[in-house]
C-alpha cells in the first residue's frame, strides 16, 4: 500500500482558499482505530462553519469532513475486515481528528458501519449524514401517516431526504425555499406543496397550520416556526443554515402553550445507532423508493470549488466529494443514475 496520500488541508480558519491539497503521510490503523481508504464524502454546511473557525476546539491544520464511506484498509477489529465497505459519520470525525476530505481517513471502530450494496460511490456518500439526520429529525417528531410536515430549509440534503422519507410514510409535505429556480427540486423530489420563502410572513396550504415542522434554517426562523404550527403540534430543529444560536430567545413568549420544541442532533446516529437505519435507506434507494438527491460531484482538487458551491447556496440536494476525482463538473443525478462512470462498491463482508 502507498505511503503517503492526498488530502484537503484547513490550514487556518478563512474562506475556502485555506484549504489546501497537501501529500501526507498515510495513517497507521492502531487498537481501536481503522484506516478506510476514502471513497466519497458528503460535504455539509457545518464543515463551512469549522472552516471558517467557528466550532469551538477546532485547531488547524485540520483535514474536514464529518462523513465519508469508503473501504477498510487495514484494521485490527474482527468484525471490521479489509475490504468491508463502511460507512462514517460524525463523532468529531473533522474536528477533533481528521475527517473525510483525503484518500485515507483513521478513523475509530465505533464509528464505522459496515455497508453491503452495489449502489456507485457518489450516491452512497451523499445518504448517511442526510438521511440519519433526516429520520431522527421525523422520529424525534413523532409524526404519523396522515399528518401534515412544513419543512423548512426544504432543498438543503436533509430537507429534500426528509419529504422523501415523509412521502413514503404517507405524510403529506410542504416546504420552502428562497430561490424559485429550486421550486422544481423540491417537486421532484416529492414535496406535495412548494412554498417561496422570501422573508415576508409565510403561508401554508393548511389554514389551522401544519402538525410538525421541521426547521432546517434554524436560528432565524425557530421563532416563525413556533407560530406557524398549530396549536399543540411540534417544531423540530435539525439543522443550522442561519446559524447556531438564537438571538434574544424567550421561551416562555416564543412557544404556544401546548405546543412542543424539540431537537435532533446527528451524533445521536453515529456508530452502532444509525446501522439499522443506514441499512433501511440504503435498501430503499437501491428499490427507487427514496432518491438520493445528489446535486452535484466534485473531485478533491476542486473541494475549494465546492465550498464556494455550497457557501453561495447554489446547491439542491447533496454535495459529494470523490477522492479519486471525475471533476468538478462529473455531473447531476438522476433517480440513482449518475452521470460519469464511478466505480460501485465491492460486495462486502459484514
Amino acid at each position: 500500500m502507498t505511503t503517503t496520500m492526498r488530502a484537503a488541508v484547513c490550514v487556518r480558519a478563512g474562506g475556502p482558499e485555506v484549504l489546501e491539497i497537501r501529500e501526507l503521510p498515510v495513517p497507521a490503523a492502531r487498537p481501536g482505530w481503522s484506516l478506510v481508504r476514502v471513497m466519497g464524502a458528503g460535504l455539509n454546511r457545518s464543515e463551512l462553519r469549522t472552516r471558517q473557525g467557528h466550532s469551538p476546539g477546532v485547531r488547524f491544520p485540520r483535514v474536514l469532513g464529518i462523513e465519508c464511506v469508503g473501504i477498510v484498509a487495514a484494521s485490527a477489529d474482527p468484525a471490521l475486515p479489509d475490504g468491508t465497505t463502511v460507512a462514517a459519520v460524525m463523532g468529531e470525525m473533522g474536528r477533533r481528528f481528521d475527517g473525510g476530505y483525503a484518500e485515507y481517513a483513521l478513523l475509530p471502530d465505533a464509528l464505522l458501519i459496515p455497508v453491503r450494496t452495489t449502489l456507485p460511490w457518489e450516491v452512497l456518500a451523499a445518504l448517511p449524514e442526510a438521511y440519519l439526520t433526516a429520520q431522527g429529525a421525523l422520529d424525534a417528531l413523532g409524526i404519523r401517516p396522515g399528518e401534515r410536515l412544513l419543512i423548512r430549509g426544504g432543498t438543503s440534503s436533509v430537507g429534500l431526504a426528509a419529504a422523501s422519507i415523509a412521502r413514503g410514510q404517507g405524510v403529506e409535505v410542504a416546504a420552502t425555499t428562497r430561490r424559485p429556480g429550486k421550486a422544481g427540486a423540491l417537486s421532484a423530489g416529492g414535496v406535495d406543496h412548494v412554498l417561496l420563502d422570501d422573508g415576508g410572513p409565510l403561508r401554508t396550504p393548511w389554514s389551522a397550520g401544519p402538525s410538525h415542522v421541521l426547521d432546517l434554517v434554524g436560528a432565524s426562523t425557530v421563532a416563525g416556526s413556533l407560530r406557524l404550527v398549530r396549536r399543540g403540534g411540534t417544531v423540530c430543529v435539525a439543522g443550522s443554515l442561519s446559524g447556531w444560536l438564537i438571538e434574544g430567545f424567550e421561551p416562555i413568549a416564543m412557544i404556544p402553550s401546548g405546543t412542543r420544541l424539540t431537537a435532533f442532533h446527528s451524533d445521536d446516529a453515529k456508530g452502532a445507532a444509525g446501522a439499522a437505519v443506514l441499512e433501511r435507506v440504503v435498501r430503499n434507494v437501491e428499490a427507487g423508493v427514496y432518491r438520493p438527491n445528489v446535486d452535484r460531484v466534485f473531485g478533491l482538487d476542486d473541494i475549494a470549488e465546492a465550498h464556494r458551491y455550497m457557501e453561495e447556496n447554489r446547491a439542491a440536494g447533496k454535495v459529494v466529494m470523490l477522492p479519486g476525482g471525475h471533476g468538478a463538473r462529473a455531473g447531476a443525478v438522476a433517480g440513482a443514475g449518475v452521470t460519469g462512470s464511478a466505480s460501485r462498491p465491492p460486495g462486502t463482508r459484514c
